[in-house]
């Protein structure tokens, strides 16, 4: 059946529809990822929660789903749009067609749509509000957007995995799979807790160090928790991916803002200060730190994007604290930029040798 996205700027896109939607339509984010490959990373990642995402390129889905690229137990995103999608999977491992998981999960799929117009639309206008519609005219419910909640994706009760000597507390905001499995390869205890879990709740578990996991939607709607944050940075090493690495920020009294159209992509280049070296990068978002507003909180830049020149990553002048806006787990992208669990662990076990203080 016909299908139609109405973008909250007036613009409409007819394609084909797959799925079932309500009469009121599916209402989300108008979203594009860039990356050639990764679509079940993608449709899995806790951080499209509730996003109606557009894949660029022309043909998605030719290698299919398999039983261990997901990033979380099931998909997040609101409904998907592709050029075309392959109805066959063409790779040994896959257990369903990339068709066929969506219809398993009820998640509407426009297809034939002349993405490269819909990319262009939203690199103009930016993300916005839209509603993916059986009606070729699009109601109100085009022009508002409920704010993302993380609690909607983070843990309920703390879980443990994995087993080490190096104790690691994952914050979850809507943590990726992949995060927590690269801690485990590198032998680390790791209990995953919910985001509102307390500094006080945090050093009960006696952690060596702290992890700031990503998660949807604006940091800003988790100022409740900066308090908590700011003690965890006072007092442990401390990661922060993506939104952990804006929520950081805005804990030392820093400052995000909305970009036009974000980074969605496994092809982000990145400038590391202190090694002076590019690497590429996998990246999902839609705010940034903004660099005018780090001045005297003690935070320093070590990352940039040499695309644009936002920041991509922060130091900390006196606590060990690195932050990173991009995902050094890799999944899906370039493994360019592992080395910084590595860096964090190597500080976690520095700091417990030494039983120094950081409050």
């Amino acid at each position: 059946m016909e299908g139609y996205l109405h973008l909250a700027d007036g613009k409409t896109f007819q394609g084909q529809l797959h799925g079932g939607i309500t009469e009121e339509g599916i209402a989300g984010e108008i979203v594009f990822f860039t990356g050639m490959t990764g679509y079940q990373e993608v449709l899995t990642d806790p951080s499209y929660k509730n996003q109606i995402i557009v894949f660029t390129y022309p043909l998605i889905g030719n290698y299919g789903i398999n039983d261990m690229d997901f990033e979380s137990k099931k998909p997040h995103v609101a409904a998907v749009i592709v050029h075309e999608a392959a109805k066959d999977a063409y790779h040994y491992e896959a257990k369903y067609s990339f068709t066929e998981y969506l219809k398993k999960w009820n998640i509407p799929l426009l297809e034939h749509v002349d993405t490269r117009e819909l990319v262009k639309s939203i690199r103009q206008n930016g993300t916005m509000p839209a509603v993916l519609s059986s009606k070729p005219e699009c109601g109100t419910s085009c022009d508002t957007l409920e704010g993302l909640k993380v609690q909607e994706v983070s843990a309920s009760q703390p879980e443990t995995i994995g087993m080490g000597d190096t104790h690691i507390v994952l914050i979850d905001y809507g943590f990726k799979k992949s995060i927590a499995e690269y801690l485990v390869r590198q032998k680390c205890l790791v209990t995953i807790v919910p985001y509102d879990y307390t500094f006080e709740q945090i050093g009960s578990l006696n952690p060596d160090g702290v992890l700031l996991s990503n998660g949807p939607g604006d940091p800003k709607e988790l100022l409740a928790q900066l308090e908590e944050i700011k003690k965890v940075i006072q007092h442990y090493p401390v990661l922060g991916i993506c939104l952990g690495h804006q929520l950081a920020a805005l804990a030392l009294g820093g400052d995000t803002k909305k970009m036009l159209f974000g980074h969605r992509g496994a092809n982000q280049p990145v400038l590391d200060l202190k090694k002076n070296r590019v690497f590429m990068s996998s990246q999902n978002h839609s705010y940034a730190v903004d660099a005018n507003s780090i001045a005297g909180t003690g935070l320093k830049v070590r990352f940039y994007n040499r695309n644009d020149q936002s920041i991509e990553g922060l130091i900390h002048e006196k606590w060990p604290l690195v932050t990173v806006q991009f995902h050094p787990e890799a999944s899906p992208g370039p493994e360019d930029s592992a080395f910084i669990f590595e860096e964090f662990i190597q500080t976690v076990k520095y700091r417990k040798r030494r039983e120094v203080s950081y409050a």
